[in-house]
This record gives structure tokens, sequence and C-alpha cells, in this order.
């Protein structure tokens, strides 16, 4: 019971920073969006929590954050992002419970979850503009997925399994 609560925390934690979080990356002219401040608290959820959770946290952030603030559009962004940060929440979680806990491992998971992401939000991407009559080229996938999202891949490498490794350390002396 005590581990179930304490992931519930974690998760309304990490709910709280994917909505706090655009607005200080939103202060960086031209990288605010490129660092996809979201990503990183779901992905840290998935790192720490079940995957109940961390799928929860993905799937529920978007929308919430429209709802209050607005940001992002809910169409085609909105639901695109729902489904790639579940992907993201759900994949980090399963590899990290499946790989060794070694801390090479942790980067493992979380690049791997961030291809499974990327991948799913452009598969999206594709059933949103078939829906609407729009188009969405291998070459938007690209940009949007890879190209125009290297400083937050770059970013969510660095930040993420030293923070995640912390919390796991902390997680255990508590």
């Amino acid at each position: 019971m005590h581990r179930n609560i304490r992931d519930l925390v974690t998760a309304a934690v990490c709910l709280a920073l994917c909505l706090l979080l655009p607005f200080l990356t939103g202060e960086i002219p031209q990288w605010g969006n490129m660092l996809s401040p979201m990503h990183i608290p779901v992905l840290l959820c998935g790192l720490l929590c079940g995957w109940p959770y961390a799928l929860a946290v993905g799937l529920i952030a978007p929308p919430l954050r429209y709802a209050l603030f607005g940001m992002p559009p809910i169409m085609p962004t909105g639901l695109a992002m729902m489904v790639e940060l579940g992907v993201y929440g759900l994949a980090a979680s399963l590899l990290r419970r499946a790989l060794p806990k070694k801390p090479a491992f942790l980067y493992v998971a979380l690049v791997l979850s961030m291809l499974l992401g990327r991948v799913a939000w452009g598969a999206a991407r594709l059933v949103l503009a078939g829906l609407s009559n729009g188009v969405f080229t291998f070459a938007q996938f690209l940009a949007g997925a890879f190209t125009s999202a290297v400083p937050g891949i770059a970013c969510h490498i660095l930040i993420i399994p030293p923070l995640a490794m912390a919390l796991e350390k902390s997680r255990k002396s508590a």
C-alpha cells in the first residue's frame, strides 16, 4: 500500500510539472517548444512509477493543459501528444522494469521510449490527417519527430537519467 501511495503522489507531481514546465521553457525564445517540457515529467513518471500511472499522466496532461491554459491546441497537436506521451510513459515503465537496473540500461529504456513515442506521435498525426482530409508526409514526420526535436532529445538524455537515478535512490532510502 505504501508503494501505491508513493507512486500516486509521484504521478500527481509529474502531472503538475507537465502543466507548469511549459511556462518556464516558453520564456526561452525559439527554444521553448523545442525542449519538449511536458515530455520530461511523463518520462520520469514512467521510469519511477508503474505503467498505469505513467500512461495516465501521459494521456491526461495535454487535454488538461488545454482545458486550463488553452495550449497545446487540441487538434491535431494535443491529440497526437496524448498518444505520444501515453506511449512514453507506458514504454519507459515497462522497459525500466524489464531491463537490468544498471545505469546504462536506464539510458536504453529512455532512448527506446523516446523512439516509440515519436513513432506513435507520427502514427497519430497520420490518422488525424486522414480523418480531417489533411496531409501528413514522411518529411513532416521526420521534421516534427527528430529534426526540430534535437534540443529536446539532447535535454532529455542529459537531464532525465541522472534525475531518475537520484530519485530512485531517495525512494529506496525513504
